[in-house]
């Protein structure tokens, strides 16, 4: 098999923005959702047995990526349990194409904005339920608060937004409503469904991989980071896509053909996430690096920590996983 993969680690180098787009490419491949249970369970018990050297005799190198690579997209990275397939980082770009499209489409009532705001919500508190944190256990009330704040977020943006829009004569603008609505969300959803993180400190280790403090200013970075991303996904393809259909519709072929527009704008988002999820997702290494100096001087009770474990031995530097 020549040189032996190491199945803890990515293939290939995170310290660089291609390298990480190329391993949230391989990981949120689409295709990887449509596995069946047996057929992940098999990925990561080749997997397991690998890493101890226990492989089957014959197993190949690419058999052991393409493990990886099912194992990766639907296992859990803390806990190893299987996630909902709706969860998984893998049905970001079909079922984000459907909901999103959806969204775009279906915007000129308010019961239609309503139902498809709530359902995108429920859709994302799924999402960061099944990619939570399993150093930091979320309670079944901060999952409750964080939804329910999300989705009236959502709701009151859009809502109050159509209503401010509708006395404009530039219909184009009523397009981006829910654009606007999903990217408010985010910025209460996130921070919410992490709160714990934020009020008692995100796990920090050392090179070994051992503990060494829980740090709040790094949960902070770490989730202003992913907020980032979140929204650095989604917004492309909800901003571009109004004005695309805006130009089509003056298309008298198109605009007679009214059943075609939803399908199309599906399509249209499915294009832009299959780019922009792995894009998103690189934009930060997923694994921060994080001086003990900066926690000296912005983290007293982290570097407190530091001084107990390590006393004057404390490493420069140390990391934490900012989470997806």
């Amino acid at each position: 098999m020549g040189e032996r993969l190491d199945v803890d680690k990515p293939l290939w180098d995170q310290s660089t923005f291609i390298g990480r787009f190329k391993h949230f490419a391989w990981m949120t491949n689409p295709l990887s959702s449509l596995s069946s249970t047996s057929q992940l369970t098999e990925a990561k018990t080749l997997v397991q047995e690998y890493r101890v050297g226990a492989e089957p005799p014959g197993t190949s190198t690419e058999q052991v990526k393409r493990a990886m690579q099912l194992y990766k997209s639907a296992f859990h990275p803390d806990s190893g349990e299987l996630g909902n397939v709706f969860g998984r980082m893998s049905f970001q770009v079909p079922g984000g194409m459907m909901i999103t499209g959806a969204m775009l489409q279906f915007y000129k009532s308010v019961p239609q904005v309503v139902f498809w705001q709530w359902f995108n919500q429920s859709f994302n508190a799924l999402v960061n339920y099944t990619n939570r944190n399993a150093n930091a256990p979320t309670s079944t009330t901060q999952l409750g608060v964080a939804y329910f704040s999300a989705t009236f977020s959502a709701l009151g943006t859009a809502i109050g937004l159509k209503k401010i829009v509708e006395k404009s004569s530039n219909k184009l603008l009523q397009r981006f409503v829910p654009m606007v609505a999903v990217a408010s969300a985010n910025l209460v959803n996130i921070p919410l469904m992490r709160q714990l993180e934020l009020m008692d400190g995100i796990t920090v280790t050392d090179a070994n991989g051992e503990v060494a403090c829980q740090s709040r200013v790094a949960a902070k970075e770490g989730i202003a980071q992913v907020v980032f991303s979140r929204v650095a996904i989604v917004v492309p393809g909800m901003f571009c896509l109004p004005l695309i259909m805006e130009k089509m519709e003056t298309k008298a072929w198109f605009k007679s053909r009214p059943f075609f527009h939803g399908p199309f704008q599906v399509l249209g988002v499915g294009c832009f996430l299959v780019l922009m999820v792995p894009l998103g997702c690189s934009i930060f290494p997923q694994y921060v690096t994080i001086s003990a100096e900066k926690l000296k001087s912005s983290d007293l009770p982290a570097y407190k920590q530091l001084s107990e474990k390590y006393g004057e031995n404390i490493p420069d530097l140390l990391y934490y996983n900012k989470g997806l």
